[in-house]
């Protein structure tokens, strides 16, 4: 395609958001205007699937419930008054409880304020506080904000270190719907114990970000926490980052999360348009689909060129493919359907693998993000008329182009800078965006029964590492694998039982040591040494 028909092509297809400061473009994804056509029925189907997602259908039937994230920023699209006064009372509670926070009203006896907040929790409890965060948070923030999104020892020994000598004036928050996931319980007792070491009151820093009545809201509430916050059961954890979940941690930190709220609302608006052309969430799901061909056949690589917005494509690693990656569509036909996610950042991927995206395996789409202002304040020459956001800007136009050349499709969304508007704008675009898509290829966006598998596999394995350790108690002896095995009534788990053992031995519990040469774990033995 020449220059003049590209320019043309480009002009045809861009999408601009004056309010929000917003451009889509999806001219260099190569679908000819006969796929549009075709598309359009599809289009008309999904346009009326969010409408009913948003009046209140039961959209995940698997549990029986609504799926109503869109509500959060704009309760008077809540389907009841019940639902709409939980929303605007649960901001409201946020607001005050930050402002009593930060004011020093609510504070760490003796000290006179919080200093830090810790915040537990795993997947959509992590990964969007994580990168609003990164993304948004001042540099000398209201309360410095600390992460424990794992059941890592090492990775929660090290967290914990940051706030040497600030645990007595570090603010807590437990973030857990069921208050059953054991990551997130296992580093809530990991902190518990912090505090007990050096004679603090856990409950007089704690919050709890939880379901109503589950097993964490009876736990804070019978400990007398500082406060609770409701997650919804209408919100899903991917989809949680404007509830409680992220709109907390991000008030502590002083970002404003009132505007975020206003930014996913107004592109909310903007994506409920029932016109492919002018919906860019619509456009978006269309060149998903387009590339993939509706089957997830290529990956969907985001290359945000803004050192801020490096772990959005962490917090769409969660979203899109949890959402997606379905192996049932609704009909029940096995469809094993799902798009891989994965990214850094601009222009650290000119050093890393835009060579094979260029030059390799064509198993891709790119998405590239710019973000036109490119600092507050003026810019020194690193050359003659030139700076370094020239720079930036030159490597993003510059590989978008190569990649183009090179038959590699790509998109393009550009943003004004980046603020709690433009962010939450972004969160709402892929939110919608992941609902249209789902609505084409015919999947329940909004369950997960591979996660839940997970946990139930890991349950198992830690049940059978009880069974092992019981078993070398009471043997008197040393035994193989295999003998061990047999006594755990595991036999048929003869691999796990090993790598049970290992690690527990590697980590000097109950007193287990191995014997024999280590490269045949046949033969090895195994007893409890006092």
């Amino acid at each position: 395609m020449d220059a003049v028909t590209l320019w043309q092509r480009y002009q045809d297809w861009l999408y601009y958001h004056g309010e929000l400061g917003f451009y889509l473009d999806i001219s260099r994804m190569r679908f000819p205007d006969s796929f549009v056509q075709q598309m359009q029925p599809k289009f008309e189907q999904a346009f009326r699937d969010m409408a009913a997602l948003e009046g209140g259908a039961i959209a995940n039937p698997d549990e029986n419930r609504m799926v109503g994230h869109y509500w959060l920023r704009n309760p008077d699209l809540a389907p009841n008054p019940t639902i709409k006064q939980e929303i605007t009372s649960t901001l409201e509670q946020i607001t005050t409880f930050c402002q009593q926070i930060q004011q020093g009203e609510i504070h760490p006896a003796p000290h006179q304020r919080f200093t830090d907040v810790l915040s537990v929790g795993i997947g959509g409890s992590a990964l969007g506080p994580e990168f609003v965060a990164a993304a948004l948070a001042p540099y000398n923030p209201a309360l410095e904000i600390h992460f424990i999104d794992n059941t890592d020892p090492e990775g929660i020994d090290r967290t914990l270190h940051q706030l040497q000598g600030k645990l007595a004036n570090t603010l807590v928050l437990i973030i857990s719907k069921s208050g059953g996931t054991p990551e997130t319980r296992n580093g809530m007792v990991e902190v518990k114990q912090a505090f007990a070491s050096q004679g603090l009151d856990f409950a007089r820093h704690a919050v709890a970000i939880t379901g109503t009545d589950s097993l964490l809201d009876k736990v804070a509430k019978s400990e007398s926490w500082l406060a609770t916050f409701p997650m919804f059961d209408w919100v899903g954890g991917r989809t949680s980052e404007l509830s409680a979940v992220g709109l907390l941690p991000a008030a502590l930190q002083g970002i404003d999360i009132q505007q975020m709220l206003t930014g996913a609302k107004v592109m909310d608006d903007a994506t409920r348009v029932a016109d492919l052309k002018t919906n860019p969430a619509a456009l978006l799901a269309m060149s998903w689909y387009y590339a993939g061909n509706g089957k997830g056949e290529k990956d969907m690589v985001i290359l945000p060129y803004k050192d801020s917005l490096l772990l959005f494509s962490r917090y769409l690693q969660q979203l899109v493919m949890e959402s997606l990656g379905k192996e049932k569509d609704l009909a029940g036909n096995t469809v094993h359907q799902g798009i891989a996610v994965y990214g850094n950042k601009g222009s650290t991927d000119q050093h890393a693998y835009v060579q094979q995206l260029r030059e390799g395996v064509p198993n891709f789409f790119m998405t590239f993000i710019e973000v036109l202002n490119d600092r507050t304040g003026n810019s020194p020459e690193v050359e003659p008329g030139v700076t370094s956001g020239d720079y930036l800007s030159g490597l993003l136009l510059g590989t978008r182009q190569a990649l183009y050349e090179n038959h590699r499709d790509s998109i393009t969304i550009t943003i004004s800078e980046v603020n709690p508007r433009t962010v939450g704008a972004l969160i709402a675009l892929y939110d919608r965006a992941v609902g249209f898509y789902a609505s084409l290829v015919n999947i329940n966006a909004y369950h997960q029964p591979g996660v839940e598998a997970g946990k139930k596999a890991a349950a198992t394995v830690l049940e059978v590492q009880k069974r092992v350790v019981h078993a070398l108690k009471t043997s008197g002896s040393s035994l193989s694998f295999p003998e061990l095995a047999q006594m755990a009534d595991a036999y048929d788990q003869i691999e796990t039982v090993y790598q049970i053992v290992r690690h527990l031995a590697a980590n000097h519990r109950f007193g287990i040591h191995l014997e024999g040469n280590l490269s045949q774990p046949y033969n090895l033995q195994i007893s409890i040494k006092n």
